[in-house]
């Protein structure tokens, strides 16, 4: 039997038909081919690739395209939409609410709603709210009530904030999702906010961007600013190594080695990137995960299927 068969992919799109028809026209990520998607399409991509369940998550750009009370009301579909989803299929999918930030009360009232009414898995969570990353003090609330939740939170990058960035003609994803990734966690880290709430469980999207290549770098905040030393984090290296990280995109030889210095194999997922990377790229990744040698089998099985299992009791339930 294949390493790959049975696994959970934690970085994995929808595209409710209600978040299309809201989308309208609008670029929702600039330069990027806006794919199409069916639940059925998932499903088939799943059964190729020996995928045994995938966590349903909206990507950029969130609700926040839309004015505060529209906001709430789309993310509240797009979660009804979910949960409609996992009961249909409950050993195949889960799913990671949308939250309707910046709007931080509307927030904390869609997370009671899909946790406890819907019993969704866990919340997707964007890099970035226009223009404030979630080191930011007014998302703290929402960071502190999922973490005495114990609610599990994906990560995902979208397009800068920043204006003013040269594009090179090039579509955001293809390289600055890394650093805004990159952006947030060092956000969280010198705001303090994960020595602040070290029980937040925080997956972040694509090997973590460019943290592992920088992480050692990180390190020499107060070496080079003195007015660091008595600033957050008290221990760099610690917190980065308390996150989660999936692989979606990043299940090569040049992602691969520098991750898995960094983190704990029980603190990577597998994650496909779907239906924003195609069919073939899923193939490729599964692949990149079987034929890795930085990793023992025991450690493969974890990565591939069981860390999202200890991390998403919900989903680790229906699948028993």
């Amino acid at each position: 039997m294949p390493e790959s068969t049975g696994l959970i992919d934690v970085h994995h799109h929808a595209i409710p038909p209600g978040y299309a028809a809201a989308l309208g026209d609008s670029v929702a990520i600039p330069g990027v081919d806006y794919p199409t998607w069916t639940p059925q399409d998932s499903l088939e991509l799943m059964d190729r690739n020996g995928i045994a369940a995938a966590v349903l998550s909206i990507t950029a750009p969130g609700v926040g395209f839309l004015p505060a009370a529209p906001a709430r009301q789309l993310a509240r579909g797009v979660n009804e939409y979910f949960a409609d989803l996992v009961r249909t299929h409950p050993r195949r999918f889960g799913g990671f609410a949308v939250l309707p930030l910046p709007d931080v009360a509307a927030a904390k009232d869609e997370i009671g709603y899909a946790l406890d009414e819907l019993g969704l898995d866990g919340v997707g969570l964007l890099t970035s709210y226009q223009g404030r990353y979630l080191g930011d003090p007014e998302f703290e609330p929402v960071l502190a009530e999922l973490a005495e939740r114990g609610t599990p939170i994906h990560v995902h990058p979208t397009t800068p904030p920043a204006k003013d960035l040269a594009t090179f003609g090039l579509p955001p994803s293809l390289y600055e999702f890394t650093f805004e990734t990159t952006r947030t966690v060092v956000s969280l880290l010198f705001a303090g906010v994960l020595d602040r709430i070290p029980g937040l469980k925080l997956v972040f999207s694509h090997a973590g961007g460019t943290l592992p290549m920088l992480a050692k770098r990180l390190t020499y905040g107060p070496t080079i600013g003195s007015y660091l030393r008595d600033r957050p984090p008290a221990d760099v290296l610690a917190s980065l190594r308390r996150l989660h990280y999936d692989i979606a995109m990043s299940a090569n030889e040049f992602a691969l080695p520098p991750l898995t210095a960094l983190a704990d194999p029980g603190r990577i997922l597998f994650g496909s990137d779907f239906p924003f990377m195609p069919d073939w790229h899923t193939a490729e990744t599964v692949e990149g995960f079987e034929r890795f040698p930085g990793w023992t089998d025991e450690q493969r099985r974890a990565i591939g299927r069981e860390n999202a299992l200890r991390l998403l009791p919900r989903l680790a339930a229906r699948l028993a």
